[in-house]
């Protein structure tokens, strides 16, 4: 039997994985063992959550895609490696070696598909996903290890080399537009600006209006804050003048 072992960032021996870049640079990808994940809609989950998307940028794959995979010889007993990206990242071998942890590895060119990943075509998105096309200094990794619970999103760590910095994807649940609302907005924005020392997007949803996205982020009284990135999804319901309690839910100060 071949022993497998593990390096010191817990990245099996034999594994499967998949990196998926934005056209300004930013990357998520992962790593899966049992090489049975399907990873694609997973990966694009997590950007729509990480930049504040309005769907799933599904339309970047597989152009801006990189696949490796680490196979067990049955002959030779021997680990091999078979490792492509298409044209738009081939030029991030360096990165995507540093993340899989493969050295010098010479990646493959995947072969460009006449009418697949046309450049003109994709360009047509950038209106309305301006925020792939920005580079944020952004490398995530999304754990599949182990299945995400019901209603649950997975597990995303973010890597620092080279995070410049560090965004915050808020959303605030109300009902309605009232006097109320108003105050909850001027004091929130006001703490924002005072205590964030990143930089932050905050979407104003109205439950009346909006009802399906309150029951995606389970939110059943309001008002409610959800901090949905960075990791982990935390939330405030009711009174939002508790500073210390606010700061706590960011991460701006320690958790209780």
């Amino acid at each position: 039997m071949t022993k497998l072992t593990t390096d010191k960032l817990s990245r099996p021996l034999l594994f499967k994985g998949i990196a998926l870049f934005t056209p300004g640079g930013d990357l998520i990808y992962c790593i899966d063992p049992s090489k049975q994940g399907r990873w694609h809609l997973h990966l694009c989950g997590a950007l729509q959550e990480i930049l504040d998307l309005s769907e799933p940028p599904h339309f970047l794959v597989p152009c801006y895609t990189a696949t490796i995979d680490n196979w067990l010889d049955p002959r030779s007993q021997e680990v091999r490696t078979f490792a492509e990206a298409y044209p738009a990242v081939i030029r991030h071998q360096a990165v995507l070696n540093a993340i899989f942890g493969t050295g010098e590895l010479v990646w493959q060119a995947t072969p460009w598909q006449e009418g697949l990943c046309d450049r003109l075509m994709l360009a047509t998105y950038r209106a309305s996903f301006p925020q792939l096309w920005e580079d944020h200094d952004l490398i995530a990794r999304l754990d599949l290890s182990e299945p995400a619970p019901p209603n649950h999103p997975p597990v995303i760590t973010t890597h620092k080399p080279p995070l410049k910095t560090q965004g915050y994807v808020l959303r605030l649940f109300v009902a309605g537009h009232s006097g109320s609302t108003e105050r909850i907005l001027e004091n929130l924005h006001e703490l924002l600006e005072r205590s964030l020392g990143h930089p932050y997007t905050l979407k104003v949803i109205d439950v009346l209006t909006h009802p399906e996205q309150a029951e995606i982020d389970q939110v059943s009284a309001t008002p409610t804050l959800v901090k949905v990135w960075p990791q982990p999804i935390r939330r405030i319901v009711g009174n939002l003048d508790n500073v210390e309690k606010l700061l706590q839910m960011l991460g701006a100060k320690e958790s209780f």
